[in-house]
């Protein structure tokens, strides 16, 4: 089977590291089979990059897709805006699809606008939930709007392809299926595709040294009932001790406690770890939405009506500056104990 006897009208766009492919591919994947599903249509990833394998691509395809457009070249190793928007515009004419998603990382944050201009389409950004309109088969594209205290739901009736940028952890990916098969088409990459007006110097972790919420196994989050940004060494003690990051409320970031790249919610980011801890945090209803699909949630509060206790697996109703503290001490306590016998 060609590329061209593949009729894949959505497009998802996959993202890599040092030639590995990010989790969040297969989560745009999952999204992208429910909608090919509804339209009847193929399902394609578009994955640009440097030294991804075929046993990646093939995964592709194993978590759904029916078509993996590989655009592969040493000076694509790394994320820059302007050659690949380049290598999409070009596949995007070439091919025609319908729908083309992104994640809302930092890179598809970038890219998607650039791309957008280029084919003169519509982008609608940071999308929490997708679907098909029926009778029309138009991109349902919905989104937090007025600060996260409304979800708004847009089409593009008119423009094609209709594009979106989805909150990555906002879906799981589909188990890998060996039974699936699709096709691998190489693209070739013209030095037109290229653009020297931008090179990578290196990169920098965020400013306080941690690592990425959205991607974390593990996080540990602090909100208001912290009261002031010192207390916010609980948090980051804790995660240290558990190998998590730190994560935050819309109210500690607005106090100026810890930066943006922290806050977890509608108007922040959307995390799914194995182990989420809320510490003084109440619960708005844009924080929840960001947490919801953590497989753990533990809730550290003193009020007992606190609306994260709620939706928590475990609610701990204490004083968070009394029971973080004692429960460090016994992580450790079981941390000696494991390694005075070996394990």
């Amino acid at each position: 089977m060609s590329a061209e006897t593949c009729q894949c009208l959505v497009w998802t766009i996959a993202e890599q590291r040092d030639g590995a492919l990010k989790d969040v591919s297969f989560e745009l994947l999952a999204r992208g089979r429910r909608l090919a599903d509804k339209l009847g249509t193929g399902l394609a990833s578009v994955v640009i990059g440097d030294g991804v394998s075929r046993e990646a691509m093939t995964e592709l395809v194993e978590r759904g897709a029916d078509a993996v457009y590989s655009v592969q070249d040493p000076r694509l190793a790394h994320f820059v805006c302007e050659p690949y928007s380049n290598a999409l515009s070009g596949l995007v004419s070439a091919y025609s699809p319908s729908v083309v998603l992104a994640a809302a990382t930092s890179s598809g944050r970038t890219l998607m606008p650039h791309l957008a201009v280029r084919v003169r389409a519509g982008l609608t950004a940071d999308c929490t939930e997708l679907d098909i309109e029926e009778g029309t088969g138009l991109l349902l594209q919905t989104r937090p709007a007025i600060g996260g205290n409304i979800m708004a739901t847009i089409k593009t009736p008119d423009r094609r392809p209709q594009m979106a940028t989805v909150r990555p952890r906002s879906s799981r990916p589909l188990p890998r299926d060996p039974a699936r098969r699709g096709i691998i088409v190489d693209v070739p990459v013209a030095d037109s595709v290229m653009d020297g007006r931008v090179r990578v110097l290196g990169y920098r972790k965020d400013a306080d040294g941690s690592g990425c919420v959205e991607e974390a196994g593990i996080v540990v989050a602090g909100g208001k009932g912290l009261k002031k940004a010192e207390n916010l060494a609980l948090v980051r003690g804790l995660a240290e001790d558990l190998g998590g990051v730190v994560g935050a409320s819309r109210e500690a970031v607005d106090r100026g406690w810890i930066g943006y790249p922290h806050q977890i919610g509608l108007s922040g980011k959307t995390v799914s770890p194995r182990l989420y801890v809320g510490i003084g945090i109440s619960g708005a209803i844009q924080h929840l939405a960001g947490i919801k699909t953590s497989e753990v949630i533990v809730s550290v509060n003193p009020d007992p009506d606190a609306n994260l206790h709620k939706l928590a697996d475990y609610a701990v109703v204490a004083d968070a500056f009394l029971f973080v503290p004692e429960l460090r001490r016994r992580l450790a306590a079981r941390k000696m104990e494991a390694d005075n016998h070996g394990e």
